[in-house]
């Protein structure tokens, strides 16, 4: 098990906290494994019935940079050069005709399947520009706070719309990931869809938000984290206040315990088992993922004494969420994580 990638705009920002991690896609952060055999079967099956209306009126949007996006009509050519837009565009029954990692977002995210036809433009954090010109978009969605960027400028000299999205908000990260959700649905004519989805996804967080409630479970506290092996020692990533996962748990009436220093946007801190074994009674939960060409954290932590002797840990309340679920996703990612919620609080 390796510590989950993180999204594009996220390196920099975690670089100096995880130099040892070689941004995170080299030794501890990348997967080998295929994708889960069940990945294609995945897909929305909701977009198959779907009688939602697609808009064909001209479209301006703002992206996160505060520049104005606008199309004669809505895209439907789209290269998403980060996951959750990825994820976002195939919820809205919108298949992009290019994307960054191929092979990683069908290990990585598995809420939406993607065509295997989906022409692959290189990484996520280096594109492959001439692979997205060839794809002939009429819109390109990229990660990135700065409109300097120099992928943002190469592709606007050839006159492609690009709009260009922060990727995370630590002040409110779901109304940040429904609002993202949104306006990839504006800048695709798909808002009827998006209406849909988020009204699917309210209604489960209060299903979930129950389920938790009437099981009444020993502690409501919880630490969610990801790890890897750093030498001999195991180095932990603890997604606290601001995290995606970890607000999606506290709007579920839990509460997150990790009290650490985080990054701004994401929510993410840094620790190793000395850290994580303060948080008194919370419940562990983690990334959970196979790599069978990694050593496994998990199994460095078990053979501490420390980690033995953690609450959680003694009284078996540590649990792996399914693999596949993008911690840094759209709204069906999100609903993959109320359910993980539910499932190792009920069982």
């Amino acid at each position: 098990m390796t510590t989950t990638p993180l999204p594009r705009s996220a390196f920099a920002a975690f670089a100096s906290a995880t130099a040892i991690c070689a941004l995170a896609l080299t030794g501890c952060g990348t997967t080998q494994t295929d994708a889960p055999a069940d990945a294609q079967s995945q897909s929305s099956a909701s977009c198959q019935d779907d009688s939602t209306t697609t808009s064909t009126d001209p479209v301006t949007v703002t992206d996160d940079t505060g520049h104005e996006v606008s199309l004669d009509k809505p895209a439907t050519k789209v290269v998403s050069l980060e996951w959750q837009y990825t994820e976002d565009l195939l919820t809205l029954c919108v298949d992009p005709v290019a994307a960054a990692d191929v092979k990683g977002f069908t290990t990585w995210d598995t809420a939406e399947a993607l065509p295997e036809s989906t022409t692959d433009v290189g990484t996520r954090q280096e594109p492959n520009v001439e692979s997205i010109l060839s794809a002939d978009p009429d819109l390109v969605i990229i990660e990135t706070a700065n409109r300097k960027d120099k992928i943002v400028g190469q592709l606007e000299d050839q006159g492609i719309p690009v709009m260009a999205m922060a990727g995370a908000n630590g002040d409110d990260p779901v109304k940040y990931m429904k609002d993202t959700f949104t306006t990839v649905a504006e800048a695709t004519g798909r808002t009827e869809r998006a209406e849909a989805v988020l009204s699917d996804f309210d209604a489960e967080l209060q299903d979930a938000k129950k389920t938790i409630a009437e099981a009444k479970p020993e502690t409501t506290e919880f630490v969610y984290f990801d790890g890897w092996v750093n030498g001999s020692n195991v180095a932990l990533r603890p997604f606290g206040q601001g995290s995606l996962i970890g607000e999606l748990g506290e709007e579920l009436g839990l509460k997150n315990a990790w009290t650490g220093e985080v990054d701004p946007a994401y929510g993410l801190g840094q620790t190793d088992i000395e850290g994580i074994a303060k948080v008194g009674e919370a419940n562990f939960f983690y990334t959970g993922t196979e790599d069978p060409e990694s050593e496994d954290y998990v199994d460095l932590l078990k053979k501490n004494d420390i980690w033995a002797n953690i609450p959680a840990v003694k009284e078996d309340r540590v649990t792996a969420f399914p693999a596949g679920i993008w911690t840094f996703g759209g709204p069906k990612s999100s609903e993959q994580v109320l359910n993980a919620y539910v499932d190792a609080l009920t069982k």
